[in-house]
């Protein structure tokens, strides 16, 4: 989510990230733990044991290409329309869907896109099992710049992270500046798969995120003898089955 202040605000040093984990048996309170550091207050009742499978995935991208709606649509279904405030550093939501009967939760990290930012975000590169490169198909720049940013992630990431790349504000098609096909040629190139959405609309936000949360159970659950999940069939066998789910 977009953070209000900024790096020179009170007490802000970017290199002050750290990670905490809880670990323990089930029902010794981790999660009435967490809530009472984040929330200040004790939730009475019983909780549901804490998803079992879960998956970090990644948002990168330039500044401005719609990160954090592209988050927001997908975790509460909602367009936030206005300008936005950077965000700051690193964000985290969660999230937990149902793939093939199995509760899957998605810890998803929205990521600064300023070049300042940059040693804060390589940090947590190699912890992300996913990675979802935005776009912005009004902005030619942010297209150019995705190539860097596939660099980065080669260089940053786990060898076999899965990476698919987004063409966003697809809605937006008055003020195009970057062709479909052009977006579809690079995803060829580099062997990832690729779709257009739109944070506004929600087109082909969720279906992002379940094509790699089923690509990312299939690998953490598979049998050898099981054949290989194909993302990219995936993609196209569900964009097919709706009218909201093409490209622009």
């Amino acid at each position: 989510m977009e953070a209000g202040g900024g790096p020179g605000g009170p007490g802000y040093n970017e290199t002050l990230l750290h990670k905490t984990i809880l670990v323990g048996d089930s029902g010794v309170g981790k999660t009435s733990l967490l809530v009472q550091f984040d929330q200040g207050k004790f939730i009475p009742g019983s909780f549901s044991a804490t998803v079992g499978i879960g998956f970090t995935v990644m948002l990168l991208g330039d500044s401005g290409v719609g990160k954090t709606c592209f988050l927001i649509q997908f975790k509460d279904g909602a367009f936030l329309s206005g300008t936005f405030i950077a965000t700051v550093g690193i964000d985290f939501r969660n999230k937990v869907v149902t793939v093939d009967g199995v509760r899957v939760k998605l810890q998803i990290w929205d990521t600064a896109g300023q070049e300042r930012f940059r040693s804060v975000t390589h940090a947590y590169y190699r912890d992300a099992q996913a990675l979802l490169l935005l776009y912005d198909i009004t902005s030619k720049l942010s297209f150019d710049n995705i190539r860097a940013w596939l660099s980065e992630i080669h260089e940053y990431a786990q060898k076999d992270v899965v990476i698919m790349l987004l063409g966003n504000k697809a809605d937006v098609s008055g003020e195009r500046a970057v062709r479909t096909e052009d977006g579809a040629s690079l995803a060829r190139e580099y062997g990832v798969p690729f779709m257009e959405t739109s944070a506004k609309t929600g087109m082909n936000v969720e279906l992002a995120f379940l094509a790699v949360a089923r690509e990312l159970k299939q690998r953490a659950v598979q049998e050898p003898a099981e054949p290989r999940f194909q993302i990219h069939d995936y993609i196209e066998s569900q964009k097919k089955k709706s009218s909201c789910c093409s490209f622009a």
